[in-house]
């Protein structure tokens, strides 16, 4: 009969296996798990998995090891040349600034998508991001990006309504406005003390999130370990939740289809919420109840999975995404320059030259137009005309002005005035 210890013992072996498993390790029939290579990336030790150095192959060194201490690993990226960061990727704090986690928290679980609007699909998400992480670290961050067409819903109003339909998740969804890309998270998390990283993705973007994660580990970061893990296979054309996805939500918007959008909505978020949803992402893409119609919106623009064709069609054309345009990743948020059209497929460079490659139903032109901030990046202004941000800045720029925040958030009314009185003054002089 199994002793009370022993039972315990098993039952932390399980969740080590279960995490195993997830980030496709196999065992070695000692307590060692090795990758897809061969190589030993880690160790079952009072019943979570202990990553350890990198390349450490079958028959080496006793897997036994110690793990290469963090000071060992900043002073070893210290000595090489650092890529200068591109524009869209924000500096994180510096290690002295942020508490570093335990001993046995140096893994982190990572969710980095738009869930514009979330839906029960990214439910499902969530779920296979807390079963990879087995009780660890895991942050979930909503892109920051937003426009009429795609991203209808500001973070704000969208990571209220995502803690209001997961509430299982509320305290680790994110609200950052720091990160506005797979990169930024990626460097907090480095700075943060994180040696292991585990990127939960849809099936469909596993691919790119490897690449990229994997690319500038070394360089912007570094890690002994990024899993990029699957979140299961999405059809477009299936019902329920592996059929459900944002593109379908707006759709039913724009359709006014209120029963489809709340079949897309998760039981915890009632009619009520759901109602005051619909309307809050009809108002971000800027259509009036009264004037819905089908002919009223291209359907490529706001749902392009939907529409392939005449995306392709259009971009065939010319009409979109040409050489030298700016364009945004709606999955990492990474901004760059196009270089290269391939056949639905675009490369891009940040500022840089940090390169990134995109499907052409995964980015849109990069604007400016809804920006609030005064500073693009830590120096570099909002000059963009037509902005709330470029008034503020302007505001702030005018000599002998006294305004201050409150006039700013007016809308710049009173900066309005004063520029009329001084036109006044000097007509008369």
């Amino acid at each position: 009969m199994k002793s009370f210890f022993q039972f315990l013992s098993e039952a932390s072996e399980s969740q080590a296996t279960m995490q195993a498993k997830k980030l496709g390790l196999k065992s070695d029939g000692h307590g060692g798990w090795l990758d897809a290579r061969g190589e030993f990336v880690a160790k079952t030790e009072k019943g979570k998995l202990k990553f350890f150095n990198q390349k450490q192959k079958i028959g080496g060194r006793d897997p036994n090891q110690v793990r290469t201490p963090r000071s060992q690993q900043i002073a070893a990226t210290q000595t090489k040349p650092q890529p200068a960061i591109s524009p869209d990727i924000r500096q994180a704090p510096s290690t002295s600034q942020v508490e570093k986690p335990k001993e046995d928290g140096d893994t982190l679980t990572v969710v980095f998508g738009r869930f514009n609007p979330p839906t029960i699909g990214h439910e499902k998400l969530l779920k296979t991001a807390d079963k990879v992480s087995v009780g660890g670290d895991l942050k979930i961050y909503p892109s920051r990006t937003q426009d009429a067409k795609k991203n209808p819903l500001p973070p704000d109003t969208k990571i209220s309504y995502m803690r209001k339909m997961f509430p299982n998740f509320g305290e680790r969804i994110i609200n950052d406005p720091n990160m506005k890309t797979i990169f930024d998270v990626l460097i907090a998390a480095n700075a943060e003390g994180y040696q292991n990283v585990n990127l939960v993705v849809g099936s469909d973007r596993q691919s790119e999130f490897e690449n990229l994660s994997q690319k500038y580990n070394g360089d912007l970061y570094t890690f002994d370990l990024i899993r990029v893990v699957s979140a299961g296979v999405r059809d477009a054309d299936s019902e329920g939740v592996e059929g459900m996805s944002a593109s379908k939500m707006r759709k039913a918007v724009m359709d006014n289809d209120f029963a489809s959008f709340r079949r897309g909505t998760p039981k915890t978020l009632d009619d009520g919420d759901t109602q005051t949803l619909f309307d809050a992402i009809r108002q971000g893409m800027g259509v009036k109840k009264s004037k819905i119609k089908k002919e009223s919106y291209s359907l490529w623009e706001i749902a392009p999975k939907f529409d392939q064709e005449t995306l392709r069609e259009n971009y065939i054309k010319g009409n979109i995404f040409k050489i030298g345009d700016i364009v945004e990743n709606l999955n990492t948020g990474l901004v760059g320059k196009i270089i290269r059209r391939g056949t639905n497929y675009l490369i891009c460079v940040t500022e840089q030259d940090n390169m990134f490659k995109s499907w052409i139903k995964d980015v849109m032109e990069y604007t400016e137009v809804k920006m609030n901030s005064m500073y693009r990046l830590p120096g570099k202004p909002n000059t963009l005309a037509g902005t709330t941000g470029y008034l503020k800045y302007a505001i702030q720029q005018t000599p002998g002005s006294t305004l201050g925040r409150e006039n700013i958030q007016k809308g710049g009314r009173a900066f309005l005035d004063f520029i009329n009185k001084y036109k006044k003054k000097k007509v008369s002089a």
